[in-house]
């Protein structure tokens, strides 16, 4: 699990409506409701303009009106199809709307911002047709599901899910690898950091800790050559070409990160040895790649705060 909700989703229907059906006392139009609430309902097509244009027989005449008119007709014959579906799934017995649910809400769910709203939209059809027993019990049941599952979410009462910090940097790090696996570059940049970082294993030394930091660096230095208004290849003129940051001084804090790694003996380069203070700990790996990790944002343009945050599509 990467600890989205949208992943997890296929266990929804198990962990959480099945369960909550089965609680004492839950209505038997349970499913019919959930369907109603979390389905979208169908919208009739927006009718086109009257024609303007008619030959002798009274017919329509212009090729345009024709094809609009033309596309329209299906329009609506889908949609009365739709509507047909979705007042027979509301009505229907039991078993058939649990369903037409399970099939037709996963395909629905496209976004990791949809999957979050639905669970938040059920809670207040629930707390409708059931009150508190049915509410909390659902309550409950999300919760478990959340810690089952590592979801990066809390779940505050009476219900609304907001992401965590670990959550958020889980989800940087995703989009970080699903972002460079699209270039092979990059790909190949990713890929030395992360078996640097894998390489702690057989021992945080220091010459492990600093080939990491100097892997990682390389990394953001990758990223940030192909942002927009970028001509330079090296992490501090790309700083000042970027054009991204709130403030001056967070800027030369990314300047001051990208001193250091070349300062430091052994890093990137030979260093300076006159500025040592002493040799690198395994705590300086995780500030440093933590530290570095934060700053890419600024740094590129192919990664979405929003769904970062858990906000966006």
């Amino acid at each position: 699990m990467r600890g989205d909700l949208k992943t997890a989703w296929p266990y929804v229907w198990s962990d959480i409506w099945v369960r909550l059906a089965e609680t004492k006392n839950a209505p038997v139009e349970l499913f019919a409701e959930l369907y109603q609430a979390l389905m979208p309902k169908p919208r009739p097509p927006a009718a086109p303009a009257e024609p303007t244009v008619f030959d002798a027989d009274g017919k329509m005449g212009d090729p345009a009106e024709i094809a609009v008119a033309e596309e329209y007709q299906l329009a609506l014959e889908s949609y009365n199809r739709e509507r047909l579906a979705y007042e027979k799934a509301i009505t229907a017995e039991s078993e058939d709307v649990r369903r037409w649910l399970r099939e037709g809400l996963q395909a629905t769910l496209q976004t990791e911002a949809e999957a979050v709203k639905a669970l938040e939209k059920a809670f207040e059809r629930i707390d409708d047709i059931g009150g508190d027993t049915l509410s909390n019990r659902y309550v409950n049941l999300v919760e478990s599901f959340i810690e089952k599952y590592n979801l990066r979410y809390d779940l505050r009462r009476p219900f609304s899910l907001h992401p965590t910090i670990s959550g958020v940097f889980t989800q940087l790090i995703s989009q970080l690898r699903t972002t460079t696996s699209a270039d092979a570059h990059l790909h190949g940049i990713m890929g030395d950091f992360e078996e640097a970082f894998r390489d702690l294993k057989a021992g945080a030394t220091p010459a492990r800790i600093k080939a990491c930091i100097s892997r990682q660096a390389n990394l953001l230095e990758a990223i940030g050559q192909i942002a927009p208004n970028v001509t330079s290849n090296t992490l501090g003129q790309i700083c000042e070409q970027v054009g991204t940051w709130p403030h001056v001084q967070l800027k030369e804090a990314a300047k001051s990160v990208y001193k250091f790694s070349n300062q430091f003996p052994g890093i990137r380069h030979a260093g300076t040895p006159a500025t040592q203070i002493r040799e690198m700990e395994l705590r300086d790996l995780i500030a440093v790649s933590v530290i570095l990790t934060g700053f890419a944002p600024y740094l590129t343009d192919r990664l979405s705060a929003d769904n970062i945050y858990g906000v966006g599509q």
